[in-house]
């Protein structure tokens, strides 16, 4: 079969506007708990998507590290491509793409830097190994080899010896500050339910629901 011929019927359930809570991060987080429960695999995986001082967009996985009302966290380089991305243009979107349950989450807003105690805590709950990695790993930029990163990695494990490893300068973490946040329920002959949340003046939700 063709690629333009792929397609599937979306019948695992529909969204209708007295299910949804008053606040998208209570939507959320009951959205997040029920796909936890059906084992889908990296249910905080999301895409990040943010545009560059050109007008260029880009989008990778990051993970979810933290959602209240304040925002959703994510931790990174801080001279990552995404975070050189942030600093000239912080306008951002995430989605979470839980296609297993016929779902989709997009949050839209402003990405805000995370303080350098909250990126501490974050940090020193990692795995030993990941906070070498951290170190290790000049993300994004070019490398001549994958030797040449594991040599990077057995220098810090070296330098570090048994002792406790410092949060680098350069690692940190963003907050997005949702302004607005849809929610997608895959139905029959394409005729979706979308939601979309958005900020008023007064921080109360207004509520729509748009075309499929």
């Amino acid at each position: 079969m063709e690629i333009d011929q792929w397609r599937r019927e979306y019948l695992r359930g529909g969204l209708n506007r007295g299910d949804l809570k008053d606040d998208p991060v209570h939507q959320f987080e009951q959205w997040l708990q029920e796909v936890v429960e059906t084992d889908l695999s990296d249910p905080s995986c999301m895409s990040l998507a943010s545009v560059d001082s050109e007008g260029q967009p880009s989008q990778r996985i990051v993970l979810l590290k933290g959602y209240d009302a304040r925002g959703f966290a994510f931790y990174t380089n801080l001279k990552s491509h995404k975070a050189r991305d942030i600093e000239q243009n912080p306008q951002v979107s995430l989605l979470f793409p839980w296609q297993s349950v016929e779902r989709q989450v997009i949050v839209y807003g402003r990405a805000e830097r995370l303080t350098r105690e909250e990126a501490e805590s974050y940090f020193h709950s990692r795995p030993r190994e990941s906070q070498l990695a951290a170190w290790a790993s000049h993300q994004s930029d070019a490398i001549e080899s994958r030797d040449k990163l594991e040599e990077r990695f057995e220098e810090m494990k070296a330098r570090f010896g048994e002792g406790e490893v410092p949060l680098p300068e350069f690692w940190g973490g963003y907050r997005v500050v949702h302004q607005a946040v849809e929610f997608w329920q895959g139905r029959a002959s394409r005729l979706h339910d979308r939601f979309i949340y958005r900020r008023q003046d007064d921080d109360s939700w207004q509520i729509e629901r748009l075309s499929p």
